[in-house]
């Protein structure tokens, strides 16, 4: 089927809120018939600019935008931050109505998990997806239920929502190439688009956690884009052997004291760590380190490029 952008000018107004998988099947099937295309934007609330910014690139290619807010228990473990991550659902819907979002997607728990859920995993039933082979490595050998967590959310999702496009950000870079691979291993037929991670003017990539930093800890949670930095710019010069580029983001973080969860310069198709010279499919250098009891995660990519 062929789609039509349809261009209409209309003042601003809020999305409309959509709580149960029925109603929003209902509405879907309107805009089918409409042939309108849709784009979807998988948030858990908390909103900032780097959310909008995939927000206005969803408006700017599909015809309908629809954003989720579901904080995902999943992907938390019980030892973690979803009783206390931030929930601010009234202003999110007021950020959205500024980037023309035609609808919100908010469910309860139950809704989206009807056998339950319990933190720990080995006492949980249901069906779970799993990514082998990009899921336990780097931020999942710190987190290592995260990515079962947010394959399993973000396919009930895509069943629900049925968009033809889905819109994430390269700050969670791990992530991207997760649902990437799991989007064509089960033959989901929505095309996964990467945007560009969105800084504050420090360099800081942009995150819901960010607003549990002090001011003191907000002015040394940079240190891990400046690490990375650091080794992209000597990517830049021609440097190409992963240990030099490691070695020289270490060395930027060991110096500023943060506690150093991991660094990795891997390969940025496979995720596999690199071991000698960086090759043509080009790398991503990433890291963790914890400020406070914040977790800063970041990643930039070298001899790739992200959509914008």
């Amino acid at each position: 089927m062929m789609f039509r952008r349809f261009h209409t000018t209309r003042a601003i107004y809020k999305p409309r809120i959509i709580n149960s998988i029925t109603e929003y099947r209902a509405l879907r099937n309107e805009w089918l018939m409409q042939g309108k295309s849709i784009g979807f934007v998988p948030t858990m609330g908390a909103l900032h600019k780097g959310h909008l910014s995939l927000a206005k690139t969803a408006k700017a290619e599909c015809d309908i935008v629809v954003a989720s807010i579901f904080v995902n228990p999943a992907q938390f473990a019980p030892t973690e931050d979803l009783d206390r991550y931030p929930r601010t659902f009234d202003s999110d819907v007021d950020l959205l109505s500024t980037v023309g979002c035609d609808a919100v997607f908010s469910p309860a728990v139950q809704e989206m998990y009807p056998a339950g859920i319990t933190l720990d995993v080995k006492r949980q039933s249901g069906a779970f997806v799993e990514v082998l082979g990009k899921s336990h490595m780097l931020e999942g050998s710190v987190r290592p239920h995260f990515f079962r967590g947010v394959a399993t959310i973000v396919t009930k999702l895509f069943n629900v929502i049925q968009p033809h496009k889905a819109f994430f950000g390269q700050k969670d870079g791990q992530q991207c190439a997760v649902i990437r691979t799991m989007a064509r291993d089960l033959l989901i037929p929505t095309e996964i688009i990467v945007c560009r991670t969105v800084r504050e003017a420090d360099g800081l990539a942009m995150s819901s956690r960010n607003r549990y930093l002090n001011p003191a800890e907000r002015d040394l949670a940079p240190v891990l884009y400046k690490a990375l930095h650091e080794a992209e710019k000597l990517y830049l010069q021609g440097e190409r052997d992963a240990n030099t580029l490691r070695t020289t983001a270490m060395t930027v973080l060991e110096a500023s004291g943060a506690p150093i969860e991991y660094l990795s310069v891997a390969n940025s198709l496979t995720l596999e760590e690199e071991q000698g010279l960086v090759g043509a499919d080009g790398a991503m250098i990433s890291g963790a380190v914890k400020i406070g009891k914040t977790r800063i995660i970041d990643n930039v990519l070298l001899g790739v490029e992200v959509r914008s």
